[in-house]
């Protein structure tokens, strides 16, 4: 499956990335997102504390003691990360962070939770990073809301691992015409709340009235596969999400029937793990292993794996997003 990335300027949301072809195997096994008042389904990926890593050194003491790195996930996202046939949280992310583990000598355990809730889960020290198919942006990296454009928090650091763009989706043989993003005012989208996609999605709707045309309408959801549950049932037109995530839904959703991509992928940027700003010394000691990993080899190991090799980043950077 093939997609050419489409340069966009919402409000300057648009992001330089080089996401082209993807082919994407496996089934899609979609589960709910837990609530943020306990654990739930969690999954670990990584090696014992305690073993010999070669950059075990560059962590946190406390994390060392522990031997474990606590993930805040939406593990609802395949193939970035989703449960299998057996629970077990599997995909893009699991896989990375489990090559990383090796690397510091410790476990990377999911936690899973709602997308929108993830960097508050860092705030409050319910996770100690968050990782997630997130992309890394200058308002995430400071805190600052993207609707209104005020300080809402501290702002996380970014570890940037992956670069993904942005696509639109619809019911197989219902396309609506659709073929851009200005072909979407007076259409109703469902979306993922507080993802790139709705962001981009807000910035459309705005361009629309802007324009003189009737608005986009948007209903949010907490996971994905809610999103694609409302427009099944015809509450929505069409659906928008990263491209490696909206590529997988339709080659395994009701066996490659139930969906089909329209238009070209847009612009995004990095998928960063999330750490809070005060955390440096963890920031460091993951850059460090994923630079480790991609050096190894075993990075491309990973994406060759999953079919996502145009995502691949041959540089650990931190703060990458624009």
């Amino acid at each position: 499956m093939t997609a050419r990335i489409t340069r966009r300027s919402l409000a300057a949301k648009s992001r330089l990335a080089a996401v082209g072809a993807i082919a994407v195997a496996g089934s899609l096994l979609v589960t709910g997102c837990g609530d943020q008042t306990k654990d739930n389904g969690s999954d670990s990926s990584g090696t014992a504390a305690g073993s010999t890593a070669p950059l075990a050194d560059k962590l946190p003491q406390s994390i060392r003691d522990k031997g474990v790195i606590k993930v805040g996930s939406d593990i609802a996202y395949a193939p970035v990360e989703f449960k299998d046939d057996s629970g077990k949280t599997v995909g893009i992310d699991p896989d990375v962070a489990n090559a990383m583990g090796k690397e510091l000598g410790v476990k990377f355990e999911f936690q899973n939770g709602t997308f929108d809730t993830l960097i508050g889960g860092l705030a409050s020290k319910r996770y100690d990073i968050a990782m997630s198919a997130m992309t890394d942006t200058k308002e995430r990296q400071e805190g600052v809301d993207s609707d209104t454009g005020k300080k809402v928090g501290a702002g996380v650091d970014f570890v940037d691992y992956f670069t993904a763009g942005v696509s639109l989706y619809t019911n197989k043989g219902d396309d609506q015409g659709i073929k851009t993003w200005d072909d979407l005012c007076g259409k109703t989208m469902a979306v993922q709340r507080n993802t790139f996609s709705h962001d981009l999605a807000k910035d459309q709707a705005k361009k629309c009235v802007e324009d003189g045309k009737k608005t986009l309408k948007i209903e949010d959801f907490a996971t994905n596969p809610e999103a694609e549950t409302r427009m099944r049932s015809k509450g929505a037109n069409v659906v928008s999400a990263d491209f490696p995530i909206a590529a997988y839904s339709v080659k395994n959703s009701g066996g490659g029937e139930y969906f089909e991509i329209v238009g070209d992928q847009v612009e995004a940027g990095p998928y960063g793990i999330a750490v809070a700003k005060d955390n440096t010394e963890l920031r460091d000691a993951l850059q460090a292993a994923l630079q480790a990993v991609i050096d190894s080899g075993e990075y491309k190991k990973i994406v060759e794996k999953w079919g996502v090799e145009d995502g691949a980043i041959t540089e650990a950077k931190i703060n990458g997003g624009s």
